[in-house]
């Protein structure tokens, strides 16, 4: 909204000092109840030069810089356009830019050619912008540190097929200038394609065991299943300070990282062996398996323009303590 009454302002104000008739330097526009817009003129020689300016373009770029609050890279004005000022109430951030010849209030140190400008901020460090995430990746999991294929375990996996999926509500909450929160909860489903395709997940009183299934047929797939619901808190620095990470479609060209807790809770699981036996057949086995009903780990995420990866290692084991082999799962990928 703020976009479309700047523009009209400005066409109003470059018809009012087109005509030139008027003596006074200054021409204020009232915008709205509380935002105004005004320009000085030092030099009236200037107004040709004023009719040819694109203000268009230049309030575009710079309300662009307003809403993500970067006032880092303003374009380049030529012109005796001295002040151009949008001030909104108290609640709100007060902008004002002014000219680099102005003898009398610049620093001696100062030597910008172009527009400058002070930013005051009030209250607005904890603004929150809202995504939806989608994480794709692969997992695996330790077993004293090393992979369980190093053993022949028949619990091994295979990374290609052991998808990782996860859909969350992410909220980022400005804390600094480039320093982010980022909160949230969403869904994710862990999926360990065993290595072996005959492989039978099964359980008793003392535990979770693994066994290759022998009858004669011929075997697709094994694997193991788990969903979780996950709340992450994943402090962020973002060097480009935007207010959320550019999209795919959209560019940029920030490096963020963060580092940060996560926890969650399992909502379900499954064991899922597929096999061809005069037609394909689905075996589907829905129990706890002594998986834990917690998971809890650290999670880094590390962007650069449009593209987030994400690295997660869980702390606490797969299986209940004494019920399953000590396995410490993880999962890497890309965030959408």
């Amino acid at each position: 909204m703020i976009r479309k009454i700047v523009l009209t302002a400005t066409l109003g104000a470059c018809i009012i000092v087109s005509s030139a008739q008027q003596k006074s330097d200054t021409i204020i526009v009232e915008l709205a109840k509380t935002s105004k817009v005004i320009f000085t003129i030092q030099d009236r020689s200037d107004l040709e030069t004023l009719k040819q300016y694109d203000f268009q373009e230049l309030f575009r770029d710079m309300l662009t810089k307003l809403e993500t609050n970067d006032t880092s890279a303003l374009p380049k004005v030529d012109t005796a356009l001295a002040l151009v000022e949008i001030a909104k109430d108290e609640e709100d951030e007060d902008w004002s830019w002014h000219n680099g010849d102005d003898d009398e209030d610049d620093d001696e140190d100062d030597d910008w050619n172009n527009w400058h400008g002070h930013h005051i901020h009030s209250n607005h460090w904890g603004r929150t912008w809202q995504s939806f995430n989608l994480a794709l990746g692969t997992n695996n999991y330790l077993s004293d540190g090393k992979f369980p294929d190093a053993d022949n375990a028949l619990y091994s996996v295979r990374p290609w097929g052991s998808w990782y999926v996860g859909l969350s509500s992410i909220q980022r909450t400005r804390m600094s200038k480039k320093f982010f929160l980022e909160w949230g909860i969403g869904v994710d489903w862990y999926n360990f394609k065993f290595q072996k395709d005959n492989v039978l997940i099964q359980k008793d009183d003392n535990g979770v065991f693994f066994t290759e299934d022998p009858r004669d047929v011929s075997f697709i797939k094994s694997k193991l299943t788990a969903s979780f619901v996950t709340a992450t808190l994943i402090p962020v620095f973002d060097f480009g300070d935007n207010s959320r990470k550019s999209r795919f479609w959209e560019g940029g060209n920030s490096f963020r990282i963060g580092l940060g807790p996560y926890v969650g809770y399992r909502i379900a699981s499954h064991s899922k062996l597929v096999f061809k036996d005069d037609g394909k057949e689905k075996e589907k086995n829905h129990d706890s398996f002594y998986l834990n009903n917690f998971r809890y780990g650290a999670r880094l995420q590390i962007g650069y323009r449009s593209t987030d990866l994400f690295f997660n290692y869980d702390l606490n084991e797969l299986f209940a303590a004494g019920k399953g082999p000590k396995l410490n799962a993880f999962s890497f990928g890309v965030i959408f």
